[in-house]
């Protein structure tokens, strides 16, 4: 993550963006060619190191796309599409199980990874076509395009830096600065916290409505896609209040209030969807929850493009790295708890994680930049 934020800051996300995308559709082909034939632990071992490099390749994505958002649009106007591509994330978790089970069904597993591989590719080729690193060197730009997003010397927001200068790319990182800066790190504690219920839904929201709640799997399949079409909702939603109160209140409470209110609504409503009785109104509830977890998503990254300033990548990386240590705790305490005090404790201690990162996120503040100077 932190690492990849710094590739888009120093080369660019039209190359870096490029780069990842060929290497996920190399590493995928791979994956599909790992032989069958081998002795299991050969063929675990392999898959095993195939499967980390299509996650470290794929893990920049986020931090990345800050770069292009940072020199595409103003200070209080990128929480929207900000969302929007959080929005696309669910949606796409939405698809990939049943898109990807009868794949398996019609070309079998390895089939399904070749099926599925050249649309790296060309996602490759019409980023590479499309994409420019600085606006004023695309060919579609409008002289009044560009003055919106440069702020035209008038931006609405009286506490908005100006956006990053174009150009950046190739100039060495002061990485130390980015990893240690006191807002940078309270962001990503907030945003860690968040992730805690975004991976209760992501790894355990499924197994939790078959062996807690009765569903049968088909049902339970199709409830757990709801729940990403509320985050899909819930993400784009997010992401254009939080533009609206950026203009309004300025980029220091416009960012926060999606994500203070949001967090503490989501945790709410966790705990009282893991207490209730009655399925239907669990599965209500969880949802809702989900859609208010999703609220925040474009505060965050916006946030962090504001804070990061011309290093927006770098920020982003850092504050995606404790989002991601957060899987994997995620994923080592929930069944603990599980086991030792019960699913209903287990969902419902992911309200603790919402309010927690309700609270750091009062110690952030998205209207200064890491001091580059």
């Amino acid at each position: 993550q932190f690492p990849g934020g710094m590739l888009g800051d120093r080369f660019g996300p039209r190359k870096a963006l490029t780069a990842i995308a060929v290497a996920w559709f190399v590493l995928t082909v791979v994956t599909a060619l790992v032989p069958a034939a081998a002795p299991p632990a050969l063929i675990v071992a392999l898959l095993v190191t195939v499967r980390f490099g299509v996650g470290a390749v794929h893990a920049p994505i986020f931090p990345v796309q800050n770069t292009v958002f940072a020199q595409w649009f103003p200070p209080g106007g990128r929480a929207l599409p900000l969302g929007l591509s959080s929005t696309a994330l669910t949606l796409g978790f939405a698809a990939a199980a049943p898109l990807l089970a009868g794949l398996i069904v019609m070309f079998g597993w390895r089939g399904s990874f070749l099926v599925i591989a050249p649309l790296g590719l060309l996602v490759a080729v019409l980023w590479w076509w499309y994409g420019r690193d600085d606006p004023a060197t695309h060919a579609a730009m409008t002289d009044a395009e560009l003055a919106v997003i440069r702020g035209d010397g008038k931006p609405e927001d009286p506490e908005a830096e100006a956006p990053p200068e174009s150009g950046s790319a190739g100039v060495p990182i002061p990485w130390k600065r980015v990893l240690l800066n006191r807002d940078v790190l309270f962001l990503m504690a907030s945003y860690s916290c968040m992730n805690f219920v975004f991976y209760e839904v992501f790894n355990w929201f499924y197994l939790y409505l078959v062996e807690q709640r009765g569903f049968d799997p088909i049902t339970a399949g199709w409830v757990t896609s709801s729940q990403w079409f509320a985050g899909a909702a819930g993400a784009a939603l997010g992401g254009w209040l939080c533009d609206r109160l950026c203009r309004r209140l300025g980029l220091r409470w416009g960012s926060r209030l999606p994500i203070v209110v949001g967090l503490l609504i989501c945790g709410a409503l966790l705990a009282a969807g893991a207490m209730a009785e009655a399925p239907a109104v669990a599965v209500t509830l969880l949802a809702l929850c989900f859609f208010f977890n999703q609220v925040t998503e474009g505060a965050y990254w916006a946030s962090s493009i504001s804070i990061g300033g011309r290093l927006a990548g770098s920020a982003g990386g850092v504050m995606n790295t404790g989002a991601n240590l957060m899987g994997i705790a995620n994923a080592m305490l929930v069944p603990w708890f599980a086991q030792g005090l019960g699913w209903t404790f287990a969902i419902a201690s992911g309200a603790l994680f919402a309010v927690a990162g309700a609270v750091f996120m009062l110690f952030v503040r998205a209207d200064r930049s890491v001091d580059l100077t």
